[in-house]
């Protein structure tokens, strides 16, 4: 069977994105997928509403995807892929360290960190936001998942939010299942049992 590409929008500071993407790495070990890393912003997603979903009114969500922004564009997305898992892995278990710290980890200059309080890649933020959410719509949040089993026959979906991350093929079941859903004519929503936290 044919590698699947299956690119990933994220907003790095999501909890269930992050069980997403533990999800998605899985895939990868018992599906012929190879996932292709790439930034959005809850930020840039929730701009001009008068409401804010996030409840982050002093704009901490900006800084975290300022940072994959500026590795997204110096590095490319495999990088940006290399400092999810580091960071991601820092961030949701609450033992926080410094940026610079978890740059060096993945292989990138530790310099970077400065990119956390510049807007100086805001326009690769917007962009790689744009991208994704062109292909769904902006009625979603983060993930976005976009894959091409043919050419010019994209499948695209929001999720699937998840509370734990299946191991092995189980992870596999999951993604078939997904894929079956997400290509049926006319799909646009599906829900589960009631909001569970994460389990990391």
């Amino acid at each position: 069977m044919p590698q699947m590409t299956a690119k990933f929008w994220f907003d790095p500071s999501c909890p269930y994105t992050w069980l997403v993407s533990r999800w998605m790495r899985e895939v990868e070990q018992v599906r012929p997928v190879r996932v292709v890393w790439q930034i959005m912003s809850l930020s840039v997603l929730n701009e001009g509403r008068d409401d804010d979903p996030e409840n982050e009114p002093d704009g901490f969500l900006w800084g975290p995807a300022r940072l994959f922004a500026a590795v997204q564009h110096r590095y490319g997305t495999d990088a940006v892929g290399r400092l999810y898992d580091r960071y991601g892995a820092m961030a949701h278990s609450g033992d926080w360290g410094p940026v610079d710290t978890v740059l060096t980890a993945a292989g990138l200059p530790a310099d970077l960190a400065t990119a956390w309080d510049s807007p100086d890649h805001d326009v690769v933020l917007r962009a790689s936001h744009t991208t994704g959410t062109s292909q769904i719509g902006n009625h979603v949040g983060t993930p976005i998942t976009v894959v091409e089993p043919e050419p010019g026959r994209p499948i695209v979906w929001f999720g699937p939010v998840i509370s734990r991350v299946p191991q092995g093929e189980a992870a596999g079941r999951l993604w078939d299942g997904t894929l079956l859903v997400a290509e049926a004519d006319g799909f646009h929503e599906l829900k589960g049992r009631p909001h569970e936290p994460p389990v990391w």
